[in-house]
C-alpha cells in the first residue's frame, strides 16, 4: 500500500507547538495550496490543508516558519475520528509530515509578506473549446519566425 503526500504552499498562519502528556512537540499548521487550474469566473483557487509535524522537527518548524512562508511538507493523509460535546462524529483528514523543507530564506518570507506587489490577474488559458484568436497569433509568429530558405535536396526525407 502507498499513502505518500508532497505538497508546495504557503502556511495561512504561524505555527502552533503544543506538546503530549509525555512531552513529545507536536506542531500544526495549515498550508493553502493553489490548484492547477482557474475556475469558471478566472479566478485560481486554493486548496487549505491541515500538517502535523513531530519532535524536533516541530520545534523547527515553529521557530522558523511563520505566516506566509513557502514550504515543501512530504507525509501520509491521516484521517481520524472524535466525538464532539454533543456527541456528534467528527472526521478530521490531515498530512502528518515526515519532512518539511524551506523553499525561502526568512528575508524572502518577510519581504513576500509585508512589501508583497499587488495580486496580479491571474493567467487566462484557452479551452479547448475557444475560438482561437488567428490574426494575433499569425502576426505574433511572422514577427519571432526568421525566413529560412531550405531547398528540398536538403531535407533528409
Amino acid at each position: 500500500m502507498i499513502n505518500r503526500a508532497v505538497l508546495v504552499g504557503r502556511l495561512t498562519k504561524d505555527p502552533e507547538l503544543r506538546h503530549t502528556a509525555n512531552d513529545i512537540p507536536v506542531a500544526t499548521f495549515t498550508l493553502a495550496v493553489n490548484r492547477p487550474f482557474s475556475n469558471q469566473s478566472g479566478e485560481r483557487e486554493a486548496d487549505f490543508i491541515p500538517c502535523v509535524v513531530w519532535r524536533r522537527q516541530a520545534e523547527t518548524v515553529e521557530r522558523f516558519l511563520s505566516k506566509g512562508s513557502l514550504v515543501g511538507v512530504e507525509g501520509r493523509i491521516q484521517t481520524r475520528s472524535y466525538d464532539d460535546q454533543d456527541g456528534n462524529r467528527k472526521y478530521i483528514t490531515e498530512i502528518v509530515a515526515d519532512s518539511v523543507q524551506f523553499l525561502e530564506t526568512r528575508a524572502m518570507s518577510e519581504q513576500s509578506s509585508s512589501d508583497a506587489p499587488p495580486p496580479q490577474e491571474p493567467k487566462r488559458y484557452e479551452s479547448r473549446n475557444e475560438p482561437r484568436k488567428q490574426e494575433n497569433k499569425e502576426q505574433t509568429k511572422q514577427d519571432r519566425i526568421p525566413d529560412v530558405s531550405i531547398s528540398e535536396d536538403d531535407l533528409p526525407f
